[in-house]
């Protein structure tokens, strides 16, 4: 079995500002994230919203089926967490750099330009499983502050930092790229976004891509140098 590079079972959060442990703080970001979200949810009234709509939104179907990758999201986020920060603690500043950024500008967004999409359809066309799960989704992933898509962003982050990760296979490789492509065209089928919120991701990812892969080089050659 493959030994991680940090031995957590020495951490404490007394150590948190150690060399050896203090990539974990980027961690917080999610709780701050998840606060703010939050706040906007709750405070920020529907109709307030700029309602975003595409001409392809019109064309695009209804498809249950898709709900499988759409969920498998959320997986794919912990499996990429877990592998960077026990294997690659570079890859995890990296990606987590990543993370916090296109969170920071979706947020500024959706506190400035508040939005929503109309899209869900009122009645399913079937009833089934997974109809039932995406109802489920429905009621806690609501259909304001969709622009642009966290769940677009944050696939485009995890097909780029596998990409750059030379330890795992071509096969896992190929497998991450084919699921992230599948899940942003998920976000479109179960008619959680609007294809525009994919559109509007793309140059917050670039954003996020030149800020994640230039700043966190010089933080891991001091974290090398700290822990020599």
């Amino acid at each position: 079995m493959r030994k991680p590079v940090v031995d957590y079972r020495q951490f404490r959060f007394s150590k948190l500002n150690d060399p050896q442990f203090s990539h974990l703080k980027l961690l917080l970001g999610w709780v701050i994230y998840f606060s703010m979200y939050f706040l906007t949810e709750n405070l920020i009234p529907s109709e307030k919203c700029i309602v975003v709509h595409g001409h392809l939104d019109d064309l695009i179907p209804f498809c249950e089926w898709f709900v499988i990758p759409y969920v498998f999201w959320y997986l794919l986020i912990v499996i990429t967490l877990l592998y960077f920060v026990l294997y690659n603690i570079q890859g995890f500043v990296q990606f987590q750099t990543y993370i916090i950024v296109t969170q920071v500008v979706a947020m500024i967004i959706y506190i400035l330009i508040p939005n929503r999409q109309d899209l869900r359809p009122e009645v399913f066309p079937r009833e089934n499983f997974l109809t039932d799960i995406i109802s489920f989704l429905y009621t806690f992933d609501t259909n304001t502050n969709v622009c642009p898509s966290l769940h677009v962003a944050y696939s485009l982050g995890i097909a780029s930092i596998w990409i750059k990760e030379k330890d795992v296979s071509r096969w896992w490789k190929a497998f991450v790229i084919i699921a992230v492509v599948f899940i942003c065209l998920s976000t479109a089928f179960i008619k959680q976004h609007s294809v525009v919120d994919a559109y509007v991701a793309i140059p917050v990812c670039i954003l996020a891509e030149c800020i994640a892969f230039k700043k966190p080089a010089k933080l891991w050659a001091k974290f090398k140098r700290k822990t020599a």
